[in-house]
C-alpha cells in the first residue's frame, strides 16, 4: 500500500495559460490619459497593454504596411493612426475597432498631434505639408504649406483659448501656425538639425498666463541644444547645450522641482543618445541631475514620455524596451517592460518559489521575466550575447555563459530596490571562445560550477569564496560592494570533446557530470579528478542537451538525429530510444520524479513521453518555429518553453483538473443514459429524441424513429382490417413520423439540434435500409422550417450538398420500382383475363363431347 501512495502521478495534460510575445517592435508608443493602457507599435499592428498587469488586451490589425505615428484623443475615446499607405485611420477605444480610414497626404505621415478638446487632429508629412483633420466627421479644416523639409514634430497648443499649431521641419525650422486666422504667425530658427521635442510650460497648460509669469515653449532636436522661448514674444530665451543628439524633452510639473533641491524653477527632461535621462533648470540652464549609466548597456533613447499622474518618465530605447523612471524618487527605475526577445535562447525559473524566469535571448542582457504581471528585469554584465544558463535548486543564484569568453554569476533577490535585484557577484574568464553551457553543483557542501565552451575544453570552477553569497543571496550587494565582482580560479581544465560543447549537467549527488556535443557523443566525467568515466554513443547527429534523471542512474541525450535516447550510468548501455520528433531534438527534462520526459524540437512541438512504454502521450503545438528551451518548475505545476518565434509559453499541469473533468462527464453522460432508457420504457418519446440530440448518439435516435415509425404501420393495419377510423391510435393521422410528439420536437428543435439532426439525415440517407427514415425525417423538417431558417445554418451548404444526390438516388429507384409495379398488374390482369377465357373454353368443350348428366 505504501507503494501505491508514494507512486508519482503521472501527467497527462497541459493547457497553455500565458504567453510572453512581442508588444513593441520599435516606433510610435503612447498611453492613456489616465495611465491605464499603453499603446505601442508591433510591425504593422498596434498593441494595447495594461499597465498595470502589462497583459495584451487587444491589437489593432494595421493595413500590412508600417505604422509610422499615431495619437490618442485626450477623451480616450479614439486613436487615429497613420501607416506608410498614406493613410488615417480612426480607432474605437471601446470595440477596437476601425471606424474610418482617408488618406491624408502625397507622402507618409511622420508626425501627428491631437488637440486637447479631442477634435482636431494635425498630421506632419514627408512632403513637407501640415494639414488638420475634424477627427469625428473625417474632413480636412486646415492645410498649411511652408516647410522646406520633412516634419519631424508637431505640437497644439494646450491652452484652448489658444488655438494654434506649432510644427518642425528636418531643416531646423519651426512654424507657428494660427487657425483662427489660417496663417503662419511666426518662423522660429535657431536649430540646425532635425526638430525632434515641443512642449509648452504648466503656465499656458493651465492657466493662459493669468497669473503674471512668462509663457514659455521649449523645443529639442539632434543638434544637442534645447532652446527655450518667450511664447507671447516668440523670441528665444535661452540655449542648453547638452552634448547629445535628443529624441525627447519636455517640461515637469513645477512639484518635482523640490526633489531636486530648492531653488530651482521648471525642469526640462531629456533624453536622447547616450541612453539616460538628464533634467535640466529651465531658468538657469545648468544640468540638475542626470542618471548612472548602467554597466554595458549600449541602448539609446528614442522617445520619453511624461506620466503626470504618477510621474513617471517612460524612455522607450532603441532596443525594443521600455524603461519606467519615477521623477519623484530621483529618476529610479520602477519597472521596466520588454517590447521584442528576438531569439530565446536558454530559460530556468528562480525565486525560492520559482514565480520568475531567467531568460537568455539574443542580447547580452540577462531577462528576468515576474510570471504574475510580465514585468521584466534587465541585468547589464556581459558584452555580447548569452548563450546559456543555469539557476542553482536555492533559486536564487544564476551561471551565464556568453560570447564574450566569459561566465558569470548572479545573485537574484526580486524583493530588494531595483538597483539591488540582480547582482553579478562573480566572473569566470579563461575560455578562448564563447562560453555555451554552464552548470551549478547541487548542494552547500562542495560549490563548484562547470563550463564548456566552443574552444571544446572543459573548465571546474572553485565557488567557494562564494559560500556567504550562496548562504545569503539577499545580502550579495552588501557583500561584494566593495570589492566588487570576484574572479573565480579554475580547479583544472581539459579537452572533452572534438566539436563544440552544447551541454552541461552535474548529477544529483554531485559525484558525476554530464558533457553532450556536436560530436555525436556524451561523455560522463568524475567531478572530483575531471577523469572519463564513459562514453556514450550511437547518436547519428550531434547531441543539444543532456538530463540527469532525478531518482534513478539514467540519463536522457536529446540529438539532431530527432531521437531521444535513454542510457545506463552503470554500464552506458542505451535503454531506450524514443522516436517522435520530426526534426531536431533540441531540449529534455525529467518530469514525475523519472517516470515522464518533457522534449522540444525544432519542428516546434513540446512532447510528453512515458519512460516506461517509451509511448509518446501528448503533443503540444504552440510555436511557429524551433524550440531551443524548455523549463520546470520545482513543484513541476508549471512548464516555460521558448525558441525562434520570440514568444515564452507558459504551460500549466491540468492532468487532475482534466481527469476530474472527465469523470463528470462520465458521470453526467451515464446518468443521462439511464434517463433516455427511462423515457423509451414509457415511451416518452419527446424527451428521448432531445436528450439522444444533446448525447449525440444518432443510431440511438435512428432505432427510437424506426420503432415509431413500425408500431405506426402496425396500428394503421390494424385500423384497415377492423374497418376503424384513420385517427384511432397514439400517432394521429396526420403525423409524418408516427406520432404527432416527435413531429413537434423536430419542430422545436435549437439551431444547432437542427443542424446536428440534419447531419445524422446525411448519413443515414446514404444507406438503403435506412433511406426511408431518413426522407421522413427530412420531410418533416422541411415542412415545419423556412428555407431561410436551413440555409442560416452555418454548415448548410455542405448538408444540402451531400442530401441531395442520394435522395434523387433513392427517388430514382422508388420510379423503377413504380414502373415494375404497373408491369405486375398487367401481368395478372392479362392473368386473370385469359384465365376467365380458359374457364369459358373448358365449360363449352364440356358440354358439347356428348357427356352424360345426370
Amino acid at each position: 500500500m505504501s507503494n501505491e501512495t508514494q507512486r508519482p502521478k503521472l501527467k497527462s495534460c497541459f493547457d497553455c495559460v500565458k504567453s510572453i510575445e512581442s508588444v513593441y517592435t520599435g516606433g510610435c508608443v503612447a498611453t492613456s490619459k489616465d495611465e491605464r493602457r499603453i499603446f505601442t507599435t508591433c510591425n504593422e499592428d498596434i498593441a494595447v497593454l495594461d499597465l498595470v498587469s502589462g497583459e495584451k488586451l487587444a491589437e489593432l490589425k494595421g493595413d500590412t504596411e508600417a505604422i509610422t505615428c499615431f495619437a490618442l484623443k485626450p477623451d480616450g475615446a479614439h486613436l487615429v493612426s497613420a501607416s506608410r499607405s498614406m493613410q488615417v485611420t480612426v480607432w474605437d477605444l471601446l470595440s477596437y475597432k476601425a471606424e474610418r480610414s482617408f488618406k491624408a497626404h502625397d507622402a507618409p505621415i511622420i508626425a501627428m498631434d491631437i488637440d486637447s478638446t479631442s477634435t482636431l487632429v494635425a498630421t506632419g508629412s514627408a512632403d513637407s505639408t501640415v494639414k488638420v483633420w475634424d477627427i469625428d466627421r473625417g474632413y480636412c479644416t486646415h492645410s498649411f504649406k511652408g516647410h522646406s523639409g520633412i516634419i519631424t514634430s508637431i505640437r497644439f497648443h494646450p491652452c484652448k483659448d489658444k488655438i494654434c499649431l506649432v510644427s518642425a521641419s528636418d531643416d531646423g525650422s519651426i512654424r507657428v501656425w494660427n487657425l483662427k486666422h489660417r496663417k503662419c504667425e511666426a518662423v522660429l530658427s535657431s536649430h540646425v538639425s532635425v526638430v525632434r521635442a515641443i512642449d509648452f510650460t504648466e503656465d499656458d497648460r493651465g492657466h493662459s498666463g493669468n497669473n503674471g509669469q512668462r509663457q514659455y515653449m521649449v523645443t529639442a532636436g539632434r543638434d544637442s541644444v534645447i532652446n527655450v522661448w518667450d511664447w507671447k514674444r516668440k523670441a528665444l530665451v535661452r540655449t542648453i547645450p547638452v552634448y547629445e543628439s535628443l529624441e525627447a524633452a519636455g517640461i515637469l510639473r513645477p512639484e518635482i522641482a523640490s526633489c531636486f533641491g530648492s531653488g530651482h524653477g521648471h525642469i526640462i527632461y531629456s533624453g536622447g543618445e547616450r541612453g539616460v535621462v538628464r533634467l535640466w533648470d529651465m531658468d538657469s540652464g545648468e544640468e540638475v541631475f542626470a542618471q548612472t549609466k548602467e554597466l554595458n548597456s549600449k541602448h539609446a533613447f528614442v522617445d520619453v514620455l511624461y506620466l503626470p499622474q504618477s510621474q513617471n518618465l517612460v524612455a522607450v530605447t532603441n532596443d525594443q524596451n521600455l524603461l519606467f523612471y519615477n521623477a519623484a524618487e530621483r529618476l529610479d527605475r520602477v519597472r521596466q517592460i520588454v517590447g521584442y526577445n528576438e531569439e530565446i535562447i536558454d530559460m530556468a525559473y528562480v525565486g525560492h518559489a520559482h514565480t520568475h524566469l531567467a531568460v537568455a535571448t539574443n542580447t547580452e542582457q540577462l531577462r528576468i521575466y515576474d510570471t504574475s504581471n510580465l514585468n521584466c528585469e534587465l541585468a547589464y554584465g556581459h558584452k555580447d550575447i548569452i548563450l546559456a544558463l543555469y539557476v542553482h535548486e536555492c533559486g536564487a543564484i544564476i551561471a551565464t555563459g556568453s560570447k564574450d569568453n566569459t561566465a558569470l554569476i548572479w545573485a537574484v533577490n526580486m524583493n530588494a530596490a531595483p538597483s539591488q535585484r540582480i547582482v553579478c557577484v562573480a566572473v569566470a574568464i579563461g575560455h578562448n571562445k564563447a562560453v555555451g553551457a554552464v552548470s551549478l553543483s547541487h548542494n552547500a557542501d562542495s560549490l563548484f560550477m562547470v563550463s564548456g565552451s566552443e574552444d571544446r575544453t572543459v573548465k571546474m570552477w572553485d565557488l567557494s569564496p562564494l559560500r556567504a553569497v550562496f548562504d545569503a543571496p539577499e545580502r550579495a550587494a552588501s557583500i561584494i560592494s566593495d570589492s566588487g565582482p570576484l574572479k573565480l580560479q579554475t580547479l583544472y581544465t581539459f579537452q572533452a570533446h572534438d566539436r563544440d560543447i552544447n551541454s552541461i549537467r552535474i548529477s544529483p549527488d554531485n559525484k558525476t557530470f554530464a558533457t553532450g556535443s556536436q560530436d555525436k557523443t556524451a561523455k560522463i566525467w568524475d567531478v572530483a579528478t575531471g577523469t572519463l568515466q564513459g562514453t556514450l554513443q550511437g547518436h547519428r547527429r550531434g547531441v543539444w542537451n543532456v538530463a540527469f534523471s532525478p531518482t534513478d542512474r539514467v540519463i536522457a541525450t536529446a540529438s539532431s538525429d530527432r531521437t531521444i535516447k535513454l542510457w545506463s550510468l552503470s554500464d552506458y548501455a542505451c535503454l531506450k530510444t524514443l522516436e517522435g520528433h520530426t526534426n531536431s531534438v533540441l531540449c529534455t527534462e525529467f518530469l514525475s520524479a523519472g517516470t515522464q520526459l518533457a522534449s522540444t524540437g525544432s519542428d516546434g512541438l513540446v512532447k510528453l513521453w512515458n519512460i516506461n512504454n517509451a509511448e509518446c502521450i501528448l503533443t503540444l503545438d504552440k510555436h511557429e518555429s524551433k524550440i531551443w528551451t524548455l523549463a520546470k518548475q520545482n513543484s513541476e505545476e508549471h512548464i516555460a518553453t521558448g525558441g525562434a518565434d520570440s514568444v515564452i509559453r507558459i504551460w500549466k499541469d491540468t492532468t487532475q483538473d482534466e481527469t476530474e473533468r472527465i469523470c463528470r462527464e462520465e458521470s453526467q453522460i451515464l446518468e443521462q443514459q439511464q434517463a433516455l432508457d427511462n423515457f423509451l420504457l414509457i415511451k416518452d418519446y419527446r424527451n428521448a429524441i432531445t436528450l439522444a440530440l444533446s448525447l449525440g448518439q444518432p443510431h440511438r435516435l435512428l432505432t427510437i424513429l424506426q420503432n415509431v415509425m413500425m408500431a405506426a404501420e402496425r396500428r394503421q393495419s390494424i385500423q384497415a382490417s377492423d374497418d376503424l377510423p384513420k385517427n384511432i391510435g397514439e400517432g394521429g393521422a396526420d403525423a409524418i413520423l408516427g406520432n404527432a410528439a416527435i413531429d413537434e420536437v423536430i419542430g422545436t428543435l435549437s439551431p444547432g439540434q437542427l443542424e446536428s439532426l440534419l447531419g445524422y439525415v446525411r448519413v443515414w440517407n446514404t444507406n438503403g435500409r435506412h433511406s426511408r427514415i431518413a426522407q421522413a425525417t427530412l420531410h418533416c423538417i422541411l415542412t415545419q422550417y423556412t428555407s431561410q431558417d436551413i440555409l442560416a445554418l452555418p454548415s448548410a451548404k455542405d448538408l444540402i450538398a451531400a442530401i441531395q444526390p442520394y435522395s434523387e438516388r433513392h427517388f430514382s429507384h422508388l420510379d423503377t420500382l413504380l414502373t415494375g409495379s404497373f408491369i405486375i398488374d398487367y401481368t395478372l390482369h392479362a392473368m386473370d383475363v385469359f384465365g376467365t377465357a380458359s374457364m369459358d373454353v373448358l365449360d363449352t368443350g364440356d358440354s358439347g363431347d356428348g357427356s352424360i348428366h345426370d
